[in-house]
């Protein structure tokens, strides 16, 4: 606590000297004004650049090392709008209400395709012997599907068209997680695309997403011109560019957070209206940043950063490596459930690598449950190999 002196000047303290005399003009203490300068300039020093050991900081503070933002005072929030506030006390009501107790919980499957799946057959294996631990729903947004496993078949939900990079890819998501939400045993929620393929056992896809509380959802900023670049500031004020993250659309969700996404109006109608290729002369993808950015906003903590679907993106093109019958091999599969880093590039010049571990509950794992791109002519070596690669 400082004491401030105050120094009074009272009539007692005055003598009253006969006639004037000149006097001499007073020296400035120029000593005094270079010491206080120099003590100033050390602890600011001290304070921005501070010592790293424990016993050094706490010659400077009892508080330990702090720069000096730590000494300022906080930067006060900005002002919500009356939409973000309701958005908010929704979020948090359905993320602090306790998940509903199912005797019987399942995965929702959820498969989003143009038409027909491909690999029906091979998920027809994979589904066998579990019945009543699952639900599969599918989005075919071309044509009617034709189905030749009993486990898919009057599984179709409502369909719309869906063009690639608009916010109709949204939507189909946003469908197929309605649908499936309607069934209150459903507890996990995965999107999979025509070209998805499981990469293990039932069980142990079951227990990985079962036994965890947290949302595979792939969030990461990029800086580069398919990242940030992509943002349009007309999103502000509840869009804010820091917040903007970026991320592959295929996910793995808790019903929470299922929830949540399809109460969202507010920060969906952004990305509607700002989202879109070509417009101000950005490629902003929708079901590459709308997910990504919305967690960061209301569940940061509550998401992985990271899809549990491998795609090869090492030719640099719009679209992942697309694998063909030569390139389906044993050792391809098991190098893909051996990955057990998740790596993003940068887009900007730097190209910066940002990896991390993929830990579940704190234990690090294989990152991948499914894989895609596969082609429809690697059904047969895909049924071949399965019962050997899908082994944990």
């Amino acid at each position: 606590m400082k004491t401030e002196k105050v120094w009074r000047l009272g009539m007692g303290d005055v003598q009253t000297l006969p006639g004037s005399r000149h006097r001499p003009p007073m020296r400035k203490p120029m000593w005094i004004i270079v010491l206080v300068l120099f003590v100033c300039g050390f602890l600011i020093c001290a304070y921005i650049y501070p010592p790293r050991s424990s016993s050094a900081c706490y010659v400077f503070s009892s508080r330990g090392c702090k720069g000096l933002v730590d000494w300022l005072p906080p930067i006060p929030a900005r002002e919500y709008t009356d939409e973000e506030i309701a958005s908010r006390v929704v979020v948090r009501d359905i993320l602090n209400s306790p998940p509903i107790v199912s005797k019987n919980p399942k995965v929702a499957f959820m498969f989003l395709s143009p038409g027909s799946l491909p690999f029906e057959k091979l998920w027809d294996k994979f589904f066998q012997g579990h019945e009543g631990k699952f639900s599969v729903y599918v989005h075919a947004s071309k044509t009617k599907p034709v189905h030749v496993s009993r486990y898919f078949v009057k599984r179709d939900v409502r369909s719309d068209q869906v063009v690639w990079g608009k916010i109709s890819m949204v939507d189909a998501e946003r469908r197929l997680l309605a649908n499936a939400l309607q069934d209150s045993d459903n507890q996990q929620f995965v999107l999979l695309s025509d070209s998805c393929v499981p990469l293990y056992p039932f069980d142990y896809i079951y227990n990985y997403l079962m036994h965890t509380n947290i949302s595979f959802v792939d969030s990461f900023k990029d800086p580069g011109p398919h990242g940030n670049g992509r943002y349009s500031d007309r999103m502000l004020p509840e869009v804010e560019v820091k917040d903007f993250r970026k991320g592959a659309q295929w996910f793995s969700m808790k019903r929470q957070h299922a929830i949540i996404v399809i109460a969202d109006s507010l920060y969906y109608s952004k990305f509607r209206a700002y989202c879109q290729p070509g417009l101000e002369g950005r490629n902003c993808i929708a079901d590459e940043h709308y997910l990504p950015t919305f967690f960061q906003m209301v569940d940061p903590g509550g998401i992985a950063n990271w899809s549990l679907t491998h795609v090869d993106w090492s030719e640099r093109k719009w679209h992942p490596k697309s694998y063909k019958a030569q390139d389906v091999t044993y050792e391809l599969l098991k190098n893909i459930t051996s990955i057990d880093i998740s790596v993003h590039v940068t887009s900007d010049d730097k190209k910066e690598v940002q990896s991390w571990p993929c830990l579940w509950n704190g234990i690090q794992k294989p990152c991948y449950l499914f894989a895609r791109k596969f082609t429809p002519e690697t059904l047969h070596k895909l049924l071949h190999l399965f019962s050997n690669y899908s082994t944990p």
